[in-house]
């Protein structure tokens, strides 16, 4: 894995240019490429002057402004024109071919690109500093324990500004975790995959866990409403995963600890011929509200249309500060449904 400080974006430049970075799951745009004179000599009467191209990359990276990607492929608009690039400063330059060229070998890379005819005339220059990191992290260790009716998955060896991720359905989606730890708390789920993915969107092997295995807790949630099943403390990403119907409700609590605020609870799994189920949370150690919403911090339904939705969003943050947490989860219907609830805390703002 390729070790580099964040690059700023710099602008020394003469005439800045617009440069776009097309990131997965979104996009920015700002001075970051810049543009200097091409020839670093006062300009000649007469002499043709070419527009300068723009630049575009895939930002593999976490975070789609600092530069750090594991694609080295530059696309190139030259309006036409011949361009040509540099990977030393200008010491020398290699002659374009089509709209894009491709960096290699890891490191820092300070890329010039510039327009050119056959006459010898050229553009200014424009000018990025990236990193180029194509190599995987190592697998994450990871040491599983039970504590209380909770399994929890430590996870160490996560790189600077990398992040763990984990998949509950066979690698085919990853969802990113936060802190050191998962906690997961039930008796529905097979297997949950862990990973790691470093800053510039690589990812490490990912290693699997059979929470059906006799060497981990399968936990049935607690049915009572007055002794809910608690979540192991200390934590910021927890799964409550169970199966439910009519008569047989899951009740679990968490602790919310002095200097942390409940961030999100979602629905994260939801396997059923019935496409609604019922949640609420209440704000106390028990679920005592019986069905006095006023008492209730939210509720509603929750169904395949409900998935990685946050049911908190509308919640103002000083509802989500210290304290302990109960969560209700009921099929009203006949058929069972199976579910899996993410909960996150994060540091109060």
């Amino acid at each position: 894995m390729f070790s580099s400080q964040t690059f700023l974006w710099r602008s020394f430049a003469v005439l800045t240019v617009a440069f776009f970075l097309a990131a997965c799951g979104g996009s920015g745009a700002g001075s970051s490429a810049t543009t200097v004179p091409g020839a670093q000599t006062p300009p000649v009467a007469g002499a043709v002057v070419l527009k300068t191209p723009v630049l575009s990359f895939n930002d593999t990276g976490l975070n789609v402004s600092d530069g750090v990607t594991s694609n080295g492929l530059w696309a190139v608009e030259s309006a036409g024109v011949d361009w040509e690039f540099s990977l030393d400063q200008g010491a020398s330059w290699t002659r374009g071919s089509g709209a894009s060229f491709e960096v290699k070998e890891d490191g820092a890379k300070m890329i010039w690109v510039r327009a050119r005819d056959n006459a010898g005339n050229t553009s200014e220059i424009v000018r990025v500093n990236c990193v180029l990191d194509t190599t995987p992290p190592a697998a994450v260790a990871i040491a599983g324990q039970s504590e209380g009716a909770t399994n929890t998955f430590k996870l160490s060896g996560i790189e600077p500004g990398a992040r763990w991720e984990y998949s509950l359905d066979e690698q085919g989606s990853w969802t990113a975790g936060k802190g050191s730890a998962l906690g997961v708390l039930g008796n529905h789920l097979g297997r949950v995959w862990l990973r790691q993915v470093d800053m510039a969107g690589n990812a490490s092997v990912a290693q699997g866990f059979d929470l059906q295995n006799p060497s981990l807790l399968a936990h049935e949630a607690s049915g009572e409403p007055l002794q809910p099943s608690i979540l192991a403390p200390g934590l910021q990403t927890y799964l409550i995963h169970g199966v439910v119907l009519r008569g047989d409700a899951d009740y679990v609590r968490w602790d919310i600890p002095q200097g942390q605020q409940l961030m999100s609870v979602k629905l994260v799994q939801y396997v059923s011929e019935d496409a609604i189920a019922f949640f609420a949370l209440q704000p106390s150690r028990v679920f005592d509200a019986g069905f006095d919403v006023s008492r209730m911090l939210v509720y509603g339904h929750m169904g395949p249309g409900d998935l990685a939705r946050n049911v908190l969003t509308t919640l103002p943050k000083s509802k989500l500060g210290e304290g302990a947490m109960t969560l209700w989860f009921q099929q009203t219907g006949s058929l069972p449904t199976r579910y899996a609830i993410e909960v996150m805390l994060a540091p109060a703002d």
